[in-house]
Parts: structure tokens; C-alpha cells; sequence
């Protein structure tokens, strides 16, 4: 029983060190010289994220978060909407 409450006991004190942080989902700026299209939203958090684009070289740019069905890259930072108005999400990144 003693194993049990140890056991607990490090679970609840590492915890934290394995929670994932507000900073993770932080907004992300991609590189706009390498995208078609250059608009924004307000997510629910209230950070600016850059609205699904188009990039030149039709490849994922850093930050982007999936692929939506419409060939544009969403930098989504929730899952729920991702894609909204783009034909939904064709891959997840």
C-alpha cells in the first residue's frame, strides 16, 4: 500500500513537468514571403493566427498546422473550425 502512495505521490509532483504550456500553443507568424494569401483571425484564445493560405512552393511552411482540402495551410492552433470554409482538413501536420 505504501508502494501505491509513493507512486501517487510522484505522479502528482512530475505532473507538471510533463503538462504542456500556454507558450506551446502560442500564436506562430509564418514566413509571408513564402505565402499566396495574407489575412488573420482572432481564435478563441484571442491570439492572432494567420488565416489558411497558398504557398509558392505548394509545401507545408513552418508553423502551418494542416493541410486543408483546398490546398491552402491552415496555422489552426485548436482543432475544432480548423479548415472552416476551405473544404475541412485533408491532413493533419
Amino acid at each position: 500500500m505504501k508502494l501505491a502512495y509513493l507512486a501517487l505521490a510522484a505522479c502528482l509532483i512530475f505532473q507538471p513537468a510533463f503538462a504542456r504550456s500556454d507558450t506551446d500553443r502560442q500564436a506562430f507568424t509564418p514566413d509571408e514571403s513564402q505565402l499566396l494569401e495574407h489575412g488573420s483571425y482572432i481564435n478563441k484564445d484571442g491570439n492572432t493566427v494567420h488565416s489558411p493560405a497558398h504557398t509558392k512552393s505548394d509545401r507545408a511552411p513552418e508553423g502551418a498546422t494542416a493541410k486543408c482540402r483546398d490546398k491552402t495551410y491552415s496555422f489552426s492552433q485548436h482543432r475544432r473550425g480548423t479548415c472552416s470554409r476551405h473544404g475541412g482538413v485533408m491532413a493533419w501536420l
